[in-house]
């Protein structure tokens, strides 16, 4: 071990009064060096935030403003150099949202489709917080985004309309089938409400192995319904040989579930034809959900149509969220492995580090 002491003497100035002079292997008001920064700054990418505070014996709190430092200072040097800030380029975006905390603590995300890179994260979920990304970029940078993909939320398409009017925004296709899952769920969850009404209303089951051979149409429906979801869930391809057997059931046993599925893997398809044949698929498949008599998907099928242009554009011009989905999914993973943020800036800085285009690197490495 080598310790290499110098003077740091205190000066005066003029905007900041009597403050420790610069020295060139540290940042200001740092405690430790550039390279012991780097360090921590590679570990944490890579191990947990306690293995790291552990192995470089500092406090946890410690290596998160060395996260956040580590990033500003590898920003401010892209800028001195002329690189710029990252957002320069920016033609295909996507727009998206992740849970970090408890509690309704958010952060909105914003991923390069043509880098797949992380471009600008920031706390909340509101047109503020996707305002203040579009005022960091630019009008002139707004107007070359070309195409943009986001989840159905209204703030989205507002802030999008204002800033970048010549873009083509496109709602998921990942978002609008998770509405066409959510509405199956809610029909299956009124099945089951249904069987369970139906059991209080029969005798009560025989005790022991007699129990094996009495039927009893209610119990026997619930029962079935209870184990249902992912069966109706999933795609038919990725079936496995009971999910198919209880999908079959439900064919038998109760039509307007099995209806409600059906409506759910029709809407599924579109996403997989051509645009030309989407456009008259989609309002096929509107027509049917209005006539269904299930409300869940005529519910649906009103929300489908506000954002029908959104949709047909996404087919178009193959606009998904899928990686941004990833994106998010890798932050979830940096969270738990570092068992949790009190700091949204602390994430941030992270997950630009991790998934940006400023990769930390062992320090005396080449």
């Amino acid at each position: 071990m080598m310790f290499l002491e110098a003077d740091a003497p205190r000066v005066r100035c003029r905007q900041h009064g009597v403050v420790v002079a610069h020295v060139p292997w540290a940042a200001h008001n740092a405690g430790h060096t550039h390279s012991f920064d780097q360090q921590v700054a590679w570990l944490v990418t890579r191990t947990s935030k306690t293995a790291a505070t552990e192995l470089m014996r500092v406090a946890w709190r410690t290596v998160g403003a060395i996260i956040a430092r580590v990033w500003s200072d590898a920003e401010g040097r892209a800028v001195a150099e002329g690189r710029g800030d990252g957002l320069d380029g920016l033609r295909r975006i996507g727009i998206d949202e992740i849970s970090y905390r408890r509690g309704f603590k958010y952060l909105t995300v914003i991923v390069d489709h043509d880098t797949a890179t992380l471009v600008w994260a920031g706390e909340g979920r509101d047109r503020a917080t996707l305002g203040r990304f579009f005022d960091l970029v630019g009008p002139e940078r707004c107007a070359q985004i070309t195409h943009i993909s986001a989840d159905g939320a209204g703030y989205i398409a507002e802030e999008v309309a204002l800033r970048c009017p010549d873009a083509v925004c496109g709602v998921d296709p990942f978002h609008v089938v998770k509405w066409a899952n959510e509405a199956v769920g809610r029909v299956r969850i009124d099945a089951w409400n249904d069987a369970r009404a139906l059991a209080r209303t029969e005798p009560k089951p025989l005790p022991g192995w007699a129990r094996r051979t009495q039927s009893l149409p209610g119990r026997d429906r619930a029962r079935g319904l209870k184990d249902s979801r992912f069966a109706l869930w999933k795609n038919p391809e990725n079936l496995t040989v009971t999910q198919t057997a209880k999908l079959q059931w439900i064919a038998t046993t109760d039509p307007r579930l099995y209806r409600a599925y059906l409506l759910k893997e029709g809407l599924r398809l579109i996403f997989t034809m051509p645009a030309h044949q989407a456009t008259e698929a989609l309002d096929r498949w509107l027509s049917w959900a209005r006539r269904c008599r299930i409300p869940a998907f005529i519910d649906l099928a009103a929300t489908i149509t506000t954002y029908k242009t959104r949709i047909l554009a996404s087919i178009e011009h193959q606009l998904s969220n899928g990686l941004v989905e990833s994106v998010n999914t890798k932050i979830r993973l940096l969270t738990r492995i570092a068992f949790g943020f009190h700091s949204a800036n602390a994430l941030i800085a992270l997950a630009m580090l991790s998934l940006g285009r400023h990769r930390p690197t062992l320090p005396g490495r080449p």
